[in-house]
């Protein structure tokens, strides 16, 4: 079982050799991406994989660097008659908007027909509190908090699972919540973090600001991701393992 990051950058990386932060989870036989955005044929591409090779995928929210490359996999597994339909896994509040206010507009009409969202994916909605299993993995997923609009938080999880022992954390896209979060911070051998690097911050990622006033024993788990372009800090020197580079690899 491989965790290949497609990508490690931000939303709007361009240039410096990455892609936004899409990751594939692969055996022998699948492989599950986790998130599908925008920029997504171009980093399959670059590992010399493609839509043929997506079995199954998992949204963490809304963002198109989350979900803009679904209505590529989605129009090309359709009408290529090698594929089957991929397994979409996402949890139940995103379910009930992703085709309405997301995907729709450029998916909802093809030759002769009017489509939904399982036109072209069989769906797995995920219950609250619940998870999903793929490739023998269980996935908790993680509400995280990313965007607070001032009414409500905007649905975004991260996922913590385990494989060959090795507890994962993965927080996807998420500002430092210890207080609601801490738990999984400290169950996990290893933690994929948000970091934001922008000279001006979004407020709505961890930024490594923050990140490096972290225990060292939670730094020594965690490897940065979501980047910006530009100088990156040393973050060895940090305590962190270190930032995740495109196309960088973890065996379990």
């Amino acid at each position: 079982m491989k965790l290949i990051f497609l990508g490690s950058g931000s939303a709007f990386t361009v240039g410096a050799d990455n892609f936004q932060s899409n990751i594939l989870l692969t055996d022998q036989e699948k492989k599950l991406l986790i998130d599908c955005g925008s920029d997504i044929r171009f980093s399959l591409h670059a590992v010399e994989l493609s839509y043929l090779d997506i079995t199954d995928i998992y949204i963490s929210h809304l963002h198109s660097d989350h979900i803009g490359g679904l209505e590529y996999i989605g129009f090309s597994t359709k009408f290529d008659p090698r594929c089957q339909k991929p397994n979409l896994y996402l949890s139940k509040d995103l379910a009930g908007e992703i085709w309405e206010r997301s995907l729709s507009g450029g998916m909802r009409s093809v030759q002769g027909d009017v489509t939904d969202l399982n036109s072209f994916f069989n769906v797995n909605i995920i219950p609250r509190h619940e998870n999903f299993t793929w490739g023998g993995i269980k996935f908790h997923t993680v509400r995280v908090i990313h965007v607070d609009n001032g009414y409500f938080l905007m649905p975004s999880y991260g996922l913590f699972f385990e494989i060959n022992g090795t507890k994962v954390f993965l927080t996807t896209d998420t500002q430092l919540a210890l207080e609601e979060n801490g738990e999984f911070y400290e169950q996990a051998d290893i933690i994929f973090h948000d970091c934001e690097t922008a000279k001006f911050p979004s407020t709505v990622h961890a930024h490594y600001e923050q990140l490096v006033t972290l225990p060292d024993k939670i730094k020594n788990k965690i490897w940065l991701y979501g980047y910006q372009p530009g100088t990156l800090p040393d973050a060895r020197k940090d305590g962190f393992h270190g930032f995740v580079k495109r196309g960088q690899t973890f065996d379990f």
